[in-house]
């Protein structure tokens, strides 16, 4: 299992709008094999980013999702925002996950080295 944080920050004039747009996001990826579930997260304290929070079953699973025709649908909303709705470039996280309290029969998954999304 693995999981993807795309930090992303928002000037607080556009916070509405940002959110709103989740909020009519096109739900693509909900279908997409090993898609676990997705999580956007407000923070609470000025100038901290947003978290678009993403797990998956497998890393190939986060990388056919990136490479389909319906990521690049999901995102067509994506340049709705001026750029300057975002002060700073996002930043993309994914960790693999070796242990999840709430499925203690987990396995970790396999260590797959560095992620590069070009």
């Amino acid at each position: 299992m693995i999981t993807v944080a795309n930090r992303i920050y928002v000037s607080p004039e556009f916070a509405e709008a940002f959110e709103k747009r989740f909020r009519e996001r096109a739900g693509l990826v909900d279908k997409m094999p090993g898609f676990i579930s997705n999580q956007v997260l407000r923070p609470v304290n000025e100038g901290d980013p947003y978290v678009v929070f993403t797990i998956w079953n497998h890393r190939q699973d986060f990388i056919n999702w990136i490479r389909s025709d319906e990521f690049v649908k999901g995102h067509a909303q994506s340049g709705t925002l001026p750029k300057d709705a975002f002060p700073r470039s996002n930043v993309l996280e994914l960790h693999e996950v070796i242990q999840d309290s709430s499925r203690p029969a987990l396995e970790p998954e396999p260590h797959g080295g560095p992620f590069n999304m070009h």
